[in-house]
């Protein structure tokens, strides 16, 4: 039985995964190898932890506008996570996840920090504005 949880659009598509979740958040920018996908700042939460292939959910992101190059090289790369889930979207991640073509969403009914964990399945369907556990 899956769970549906509502939230807002922020770049279209589609894309099932396994959540890497933090409650940190996250600066592309320094704070991930753009050729690995791995998270690369000591002093974060998911350090030394790859974050390619995954649903991201991140609280907001911080740091440099060129964050969004850094998700943009990442998806050239094959290394960018296939949807990412905020609390609250900012500009440097929303642009980012839009020019790399990464479905992405905000916003979400529920505290999604708290309710979902580490590895399990979400499909995030940006285009219909919600987020499943399944």
């Amino acid at each position: 039985m899956s769970t549906d949880i509502k939230c807002r659009q922020i770049s279209k598509g589609k894309d099932k995964g396994l959540a890497i979740v933090t409650k940190d958040p996250i600066s592309f920018l320094g704070g991930v190898d753009p050729k690995t996908g791995i998270v690369i700042d000591k002093k974060h939460e998911l350090y030394n932890q790859c974050i390619t292939d995954k649903i991201l959910i991140i609280p907001s992101g911080k740091g440099s506008t060129v964050g969004s190059y850094v998700i943009y090289q990442m998806a050239k790369n094959n290394t960018a996570p296939k949807a990412i889930v905020c609390k609250n979207a900012e500009p440097i991640i929303a642009i980012g996840a839009i020019i790399s073509k990464i479905p992405m969403v905000d916003n979400p009914e529920i505290d999604v920090i708290n309710e979902i964990h580490n590895d399990e399945k979400i499909i995030v369907n940006a285009d219909e504005s919600v987020i499943s556990v399944i």
